[in-house]
């Protein structure tokens, strides 16, 4: 049986207008790659076909990359899945009308499930939430306070029709110590929404292994630190996502 393609999202962290990788999502833990633009512009010559663009200093209520957000958009052909501090009606519309193809929800769907509900009436497949997780634990406002139980949050979100979950292992995020493949069993094991892995990812063993599971629910895989770090590049990672 030829697995599903296992879809490839190399990642664009700002912060201070800059492209960042942070470790278990650590501000102080700060490594700089570049102009935002210039790096998705890398990845859409690279055969990208998606981006994963988070706003950090959104994400961690500290100030706003908006425009650059905009500009980053504007300047691909690509889709682009955009992440960070979208918590209400505007921001979720000023999201959207940047241009993004989908936002991806955290602290605002597990604190405000009802808000997160509508919307995901409202906007389908343009809504993802992320499962930011230490354990079993939802992590949230910057991965810096507990938010609940995982499984409980999923069981909520499917009954809302949530389309796609992104999950990530804080205690991996930029560790380059592989993915919690336990944690993906665990979760596909429980819901039939579509899954994208994110966090811990070093190898292309690990986008393998990742590939093996998408006849069990996962979608695709967060590339950052990997790329931006020489461990393999976007074609070799497109190449054994789809062969």
């Amino acid at each position: 049986m030829t697995l599903p393609i296992l879809e490839i999202l190399p990642a664009i962290d700002v912060k201070d207008g800059r492209a960042v990788r942070l470790v278990q999502g650590e501000l102080a833990a700060t490594s700089t790659y570049g102009l935002p633009v210039e790096v998705a512009n890398e990845f859409v010559a690279g055969g990208a076909s998606w981006i994963h663009l988070v706003d950090l200093d959104a994400a961690f209520g500290t100030g706003s990359n908006f425009d650059l957000i905009q500009q980053v958009i504007s300047s691909v052909d690509i889709k682009v899945e955009l992440s960070g501090g979208i918590r209400d009606d505007a921001s979720l519309e000023r999201a959207l009308l940047a241009g993004c193809e989908r936002v991806n929800l955290g602290t605002a769907a597990i604190e405000n499930p009802d808000w997160t509900a509508k919307v995901i009436a409202n906007y389908g497949e343009r809504i993802a939430v992320g499962l930011d997780v230490r354990g079993h634990t939802l992590a949230t406002r910057g991965w810096t306070e507990a938010g609940g139980d995982l499984f409980e949050m999923i069981a909520k979100l499917d009954s809302a029709g949530c389309s796609r979950y992104i999950v990530t292992d804080v205690s991996k995020d930029g560790t380059l110590a592989g993915p919690n493949f336990n944690l993906l069993r665990e979760v596909c094991a429980v819901t039939k929404t579509p899954i994208v892995a994110s966090g811990g990812i070093a190898e292309l063993s690990d986008l393998i292994e990742l590939r093996s599971m998408t006849n069990i629910g996962i979608e695709g895989a967060i590339v950052g630190k990997a790329i931006y770090s020489g461990a393999f590049t976007l074609a070799q990672a497109l190449e054994v996502a789809t062969k």
